[in-house]
């Protein structure tokens, strides 16, 4: 039997959710997962890849979800006839459920041109429903829109198989208990803001793994940059979509260089020979695109400094003093995040010296159990001369850190000040 497990990925990676979407419409969200599951399943078993897949996927996953609704209809039929008295219920709630064992208006095939997408945009959107907590919307759009299966996202965020299939299932269930509905919302705002919220998590966790595996994730960064594409394909005009873009692809740009070994290389000692000069030119008309829209936002500020960072012929050649204006927009931005303050200290003490960063980071509060605090922290007070508290900070952030490149980068900095 031929090995058709690479096809089968990509078909799930790049139309199941187009598939998963159209027939969540027709047959609620639960059926449709299945079906597409199912479908996916027997993909395995192909003699040869289809000349179409996404059709031969749609086609048979839609054939799934009827035959499951037919049963489910067959299930309940038998149940009336042996309980009388639940036919009067059964009938009250004919109503409420999203599938009908009609199928005649159903289409035999995915017609691209007749495809507004509009679908593809309600599932993203469901998946980042305010009513679900943050780690269930990453897990169900990994799920149902990255094409990603439970055992890959368990993996990913160091979480036990069976525990990630628990809380998709009752994400599942939530949706479909609460009535939570497929459908775009006219205020697109703050579901939008939830939406690059999620796919910038998943960026970050591929950007550098909080795991003790590798320091990068680079499945993971590639799956939001095409999270990312498809939302500003759904989205036109969108600059903050376009800003997520940009900020993603300046630093995919220098995956290359960012680990040597497995030790983390600090920006200012990677070899910008080596980044990725159509990447960053990417970035740049992108953000430009998006800067002229004059919709200002946290991720396009985030592409601007990071710009400046991608631009710079050395590091000595970065304009500190532009990154940490851009830092204080930042800040009001997002209503004073100490994370962003810690990040604007650090830009500080480029521009005007290690003691008024050190300044700034005394303000900075809530990140005591933050490892980068104390990372920076440590890099200040050893350019400010003052190395046994350099080592006590050094030591905490080792203790805090749980990425292994991070780790040894904090180990040879501990070695180095003992000296």
């Amino acid at each position: 039997m031929p090995d058709n497990s690479e096809a089968v990925t990509r078909l799930a990676r790049e139309e199941s959710a187009h598939v998963l979407a159209l027939l969540a419409h027709r047959f609620g969200l639960d059926i449709a997962d299945d079906a597409v599951q199912d479908a996916l399943v027997e993909a395995l078993n192909w003699s040869s890849v289809p000349d179409n897949p996404a059709a031969w996927l749609y086609t048979v996953a839609r054939n799934r979800a009827v035959d499951r609704v037919r049963r489910d209809a067959s299930a309940a039929r038998r149940l009336a006839r042996a309980a009388p008295d639940l036919v009067l219920a059964a009938e009250r709630n004919s109503g409420s459920g999203a599938h009908s064992g009609n199928d005649e208006e159903a289409p035999e095939m995915i017609d691209d041109a007749h495809y507004s997408g509009d679908e593809h945009l309600r599932l993203l959107l469901l998946c980042c429903h305010p009513a679900l907590g943050r780690d269930t919307q990453v897990a169900l759009t990994l799920r149902l829109v990255g094409g990603l299966t439970t055992a890959e996202i368990a993996a990913a965020f160091l979480l036990p198989e069976q525990t990630l299939a628990q809380r998709i299932v009752r994400a599942k269930r939530k949706i479909r208990d609460a009535g939570i509905p497929l459908s775009i919302p006219e205020d697109l705002t703050s579901r939008v803001d939830a939406l690059l919220t999620v796919v910038y998590l998943i960026f970050n966790e591929g950007y550098l793994s909080r795991g003790s595996g590798a320091g990068a994730r680079i499945d993971l960064v590639e799956e939001a940059i095409r999270l990312t594409i498809t939302a500003r394909e759904l989205l036109p005009g969108n600059a903050e979509v376009e800003g997520l873009l940009s900020l993603e692809l300046y630093a995919r740009a220098r995956h290359d260089t960012r680990f040597r070994g497995d030790e983390l290389i600090l920006l200012e000692q990677q070899d910008r020979t080596r980044w990725d000069g159509e990447l960053i030119e990417q970035a740049n008309g992108l953000l430009r695109g998006a800067l002229s829209r004059l919709q200002p936002g946290p991720f396009q500020t985030q592409a601007v400094i990071a710009r400046h960072h991608a631009t710079a012929r050395t590091a000595a050649d970065t304009d500190w003093p532009a990154i940490a204006s851009a830092y204080s927009v930042l800040l009001a931005m997002t209503g004073g995040s100490p994370v962003v303050a810690l990040n604007r200290a650090v830009a500080v003490s480029m521009a005007d010296g290690p003691d008024a960063g050190l300044r700034l980071l005394d303000e900075v509060t809530g990140l005591d159990n933050y490892h980068l605090y104390w990372a920076a922290r440590a890099e200040l007070l050893v350019r400010a001369g003052d190395a046994d508290a350099a080592a006590i900070a050094f030591a905490r952030a080792r203790e805090l850190a749980t990425n292994t490149a991070e780790q040894h980068h904090l180990d040879r900095r501990i070695a180095e000040l003992r000296g």
